[in-house]
C-alpha cells in the first residue's frame, strides 16, 4: 500500500521538482527549440519541455504516468502549440511508421524498462530524414564514480521511479541504428553519480 501511495502521489511531485534544476533547464533550453514539424516526445512526464518548443510544431507526448501528465496538460493548455497525449509506455507506440519529423527524449532512457525496444519504436515512427534529439544522464567517465553508480543503482532505481544511474545512452542510440550529427558529454551541478549528461542529435543510418 505504501509503495503504491508513494508512486502515485509523492513520486510525481518529487520528479517534477527535481527535473527543474538549473543544469537540466539549461540543457532543455538548448535542445528543445531544435525540434521541428511533427514531434514525438518520449517520456513527456510533467511537460517541462512544452513551453520551449517552437510554436509551429505538433507534439505527441508518450508517457505511462497519468499523474505526471496532469502537470503536462496544464502546461499544454497555456502553450500556443498542438499537444496530444498518449498514456502508454514507449516500447509500443500506437502510431504509424514514418510519421514524425523529430523525436525528443530527455532523461527518459534511464527509466524505460526496455530502452532498446523504445529506440526501435522511435526508429520505426521517424521519417527517414527525421532527427532524434536527446538529453540523458548515465554512466560517468571516471571508474571511481562508475563503481559508486553500480553500488547505489539498486536503491536509486526504487526511490526514483525506475531510473538507472549507469546506463550508456550514447551506446544504446548507436546500437539502435542511429548516427550522431553531434554529441556533448558533460557534468551538470549535483552529485556526480547522477549528473553526467549526454546531449546530442542523431539520425537514422
Amino acid at each position: 500500500m505504501y509503495v503504491g501511495f508513494y508512486e502515485k502521489y509523492l513520486l510525481p511531485k518529487l520528479l517534477n521538482a527535481a527535473m527543474k534544476s538549473p543544469g537540466m533547464s539549461y540543457l532543455r533550453k538548448k535542445q528543445i527549440p531544435l525540434a521541428s514539424g511533427k514531434v514525438l516526445e518520449i517520456g513527456i512526464g510533467s511537460g517541462l519541455n512544452i513551453p520551449l518548443y517552437q510554436k509551429d510544431v505538433q507534439v505527441t507526448g508518450v508517457d505511462p504516468s497519468e499523474e505526471l501528465q496532469t502537470y503536462a496538460r496544464a502546461l499544454a493548455a497555456d502553450a500556443d502549440i498542438d499537444v496530444e497525449f498518449i498514456a502508454k509506455g514507449a516500447e509500443d507506440i500506437p502510431v504509424a511508421d514514418n510519421t514524425f519529423d523529430s523525436a525528443v527524449v530527455t532523461w527518459s532512457l534511464c527509466t524505460i524498462p526496455d530502452p532498446m525496444r523504445a529506440l526501435s519504436e522511435i526508429r520505426r515512427v521517424l521519417k527517414p530524414e527525421g532527427r532524434l534529439l536527446f538529453v540523458e544522464h548515465g554512466e560517468a567517465p571516471e571508474p571511481e564514480v562508475v563503481k559508486w553508480q553500480k553500488r547505489v543503482d539498486p536503491i536509486w532505481s526504487v526511490i526514483a521511479g525506475g531510473c538507472h544511474l549507469n546506463r550508456k545512452p550514447d551506446q544504446m542510440i548507436v546500437d539502435a541504428g542511429f548516427r550522431f550529427d553531434e554529441i556533448e558529454r558533460r557534468y551538470i551541478e549535483g552529485p556526480k553519480i547522477a549528473t553526467f549528461n549526454y546531449r546530442g542529435i542523431a539520425r537514422l543510418i
